[in-house]
């Protein structure tokens, strides 16, 4: 696990512009740095020492020193890749997985990128040819961000390496700011920063005279297969995840685990026959899963190392949280993945967690909806439109109202993934200059179109698949886990993991009494029934609760009424909600806390805080 930056072109003074690009970065990788420098091209490298401590340096060539790489990541069957290239003539200086994708793109090509088992993002200078090839992995494990400016590219793991070459100005993305109010994460290619984009999962990119073009080389999907009996498939999940547990382990030092009280993470736990896992909680009876972690870990015989969050620790902590993440993230959970891998990395260089689990094989309980509402969706549309549209005419909450308004969208109306924050009519009352881009529907209609003969479950997983689990939950993976210098694997977001829950019937996967209802049964096999059955907590933060606090209250006010609020909103909207939930007529914690996130990422990238960049 490491951390890269570069660009093309070459500058006076290129090697002292990379050198900032990579500090900016140290926190990914501070065992060691490297660069590469041609006439063409400036790569830079940051080591976080994992496989191959003592060779295992980059930037990394070939054997005639014309291909060079920087990779951050990890290849669990380089093992394998590296007997078949050698197979094949390839001549081997050490035994790192970099130095396997330098030979299997003179091999393959672009065609290696299928032969992967891993999560990675690299580049690759051909010199020969002056053509840089990069990639990101399957499901967006790793980061990937890049701009072109005058004919050159500048990349990075982290965006806050490109903001250090001169050639690139930075400037707020109002559009970016638009839909994140809806999604509560920056959702679009383009990200906040003007002209700076992710590349996104599964896709690869060759840039060459000027010009990047770039490509999807694998894509998610469905295909269940109702041939198979539920004992069938939970034997297909329990052996691919010891295989993947097994191929994660890989590693020249000690892995850990994190650990809260949900399956997920206990199931990783129980079966990777480590020492230590890392947990944390918070000083609310609900908030708090440490009690479970200590259970779980008694039981299997591992040790559990826990810290309890102050919620004085949680407020400090949010602005330099907010930097690291590079782009606004309105999930509370990140602060407590930030603690969790504080934690952790006191221990250990890298750590296992259960991302992926609830997208994979039907977690979320928001899943159960279609199943809750079937009765009432064969209703006749118009009926239930004329339903909805009673219950939203009245002015105060009933049991039932939500129910009634949903009732009557199609999946494709109302899902857009586990968060909807503003809906379009709010966002445009609280934004000062919306710009009317894009409606939710918009984003998500090209991904619906590819899955409109699935049932509407695996229709939502595939919307989460690709919008929530990139542009929240890896996001925050990676840059919290990175803030430490500490990895983090994630064993479900495996592809060979993917290739069975793909084919699950989605009564294997949600029933009206349970979600993950054949990986539960699989995790069941090593988990006490207290875990196995535990309702998904994720990481719960009380928010809500704090919000009411006076002192709370008082310092998101004074961020809402501050000059970056005032640039941005309608102030006196803003300050509407924050009232409201003070005083109990709604809770507004979520929404709260979406703009507060922007108005904190924002001072810290455009204000006059101690992380400006």
């Amino acid at each position: 696990m490491c951390g890269f930056a570069g660009f093309t072109g070459y500058l006076e003074n290129g090697k002292d512009v990379l050198t900032d690009m990579m500090n900016k970065i140290i926190h990914r990788g501070p065992d060691s740095a490297g660069q590469y420098i041609d006439d063409k091209a400036y790569m830079g490298f940051r080591r976080l020492s994992i496989i191959d401590l003592d060779n295992g340096s980059q930037p990394m060539f070939n054997e005639n020193k014309k291909i060079v790489i920087t990779f951050n990541g990890e290849i669990y069957n380089y093992q394998d890749l590296r007997k078949d290239l050698i197979e094949k003539g390839h001549i081997f200086a050490n035994n790192s997985d970099t130095e396997v994708l330098i030979h299997a793109y003179e091999e393959y090509g672009e065609d290696m990128l299928n032969k992967l088992r891993g999560m990675f993002a690299f580049v690759i200078w051909d010199s020969e040819k002056e053509t840089l090839f990069g990639a990101r992995d399957f499901f967006g494990i790793k980061p990937f961000y890049y701009t072109v400016v005058d004919g050159n590219i500048i990349y990075g793991s982290e965006i806050k390496s490109i903001l250090a070459h001169p050639a690139y100005k930075k400037e707020v993305n109002d559009v970016a700011l638009e839909n994140y109010l809806t999604f509560q994460y920056s959702v679009l290619p383009e990200t906040f920063f003007k002209g700076v984009y992710k590349l996104m999962p599964g896709h690869c990119f060759t840039f060459h005279n000027g010009e990047i073009n770039i490509k999807r080389y694998w894509e998610p999907t469905f295909e269940a297969d109702e041939s198979k009996s539920l004992d069938e498939f939970v034997k297909e999940i329990d052996d691919a995840m010891h295989d993947s547990v097994e191929h994660h382990k890989i590693s020249d030092v000690e892995v850990g685990s994190f650990l809260s009280s949900g399956v997920d993470s206990s199931y990783v736990a129980a079966t990777f026959n480590g020492d230590k896992t890392f947990t944390v909680g918070f000083d609310y009876e609900k908030y708090n899963e440490i009690d479970y972690a200590k259970a779980l870990s008694e039981k299997i015989q591992i040790d559990n190392y826990s810290k309890l969050v102050s919620s004085e620790e949680y407020w400090a902590a949010i602005p330099k949280i907010q930097y690291h993440m590079d782009e606004p993230l309105a999930d509370p959970a990140a602060i407590a993945l930030y603690f969790v891998s504080q934690t952790a990395s006191k221990y250990v260089k890298v750590s296992m967690s259960g991302e992926g689990a609830d997208e994979f094989f039907g977690g979320y309980n928001i899943y159960k909806e279609p199943l809750d509402t079937a009765g009432y969706r064969k209703l006749p549309k118009g009926l239930r439109k004329c339903l909805a549209n009673a219950a939203q005419a009245v002015p105060f909450k009933f049991k039932g109202k939500n129910f009634l308004i949903r009732g009557s969208k199609d999946i494709e109306e109302r899902f857009i993934g586990n968060a909807f924050m503003f809906n379009e009519k709010e966002r445009a009352r609280i934004l000062k200059n919306p710009t009317g881009k894009y409606n939710h529907k918009e984003l998500t209609k090209p991904f619906y179109d590819k899955v409109k003969d699935k049932d509407d479950v695996t229709k939502m997983q595939y919307i989460d698949i690709n919008f929530w689990l990139i542009g929240d939950i890896l996001l925050k993976a990676d840059k919290m886990s990175m803030a430490h210098s500490l990895e983090v694997r994630v064993p479900f977001l495996d592809k060979e993991v993917f290739n069975v829950a793909r084919t699950l019937p989605t009564k294997y996967k949600v029933n009206k009494s349970n979600t993950k209802y054949a990986m539960r049964k699989a995790a069941n096999q090593y988990l006490p029934d207290m875990v196995a059955e535990k309702k998904k907590l994720g990481f719960p933060v009380p928010i809500r609760i704090w919000l009411k606090d006076e002192k709370y209250y008082n310092m998101i006010k004074k961020a809402f009424t501050s000059e970056a609020a005032n640039k941005y909103f309608n102030t006196d909207e803003l300050v509407k909600y924050l009232d409201e939930h003070k005083e109990g007529k709604a809770d507004n914690s979520r929404k709260i806390w979406t703009v507060y996130m922007f108005l904190v990422w924002y001072n810290d990238f455009f204000g006059d805080s101690e992380y400006a960049a």
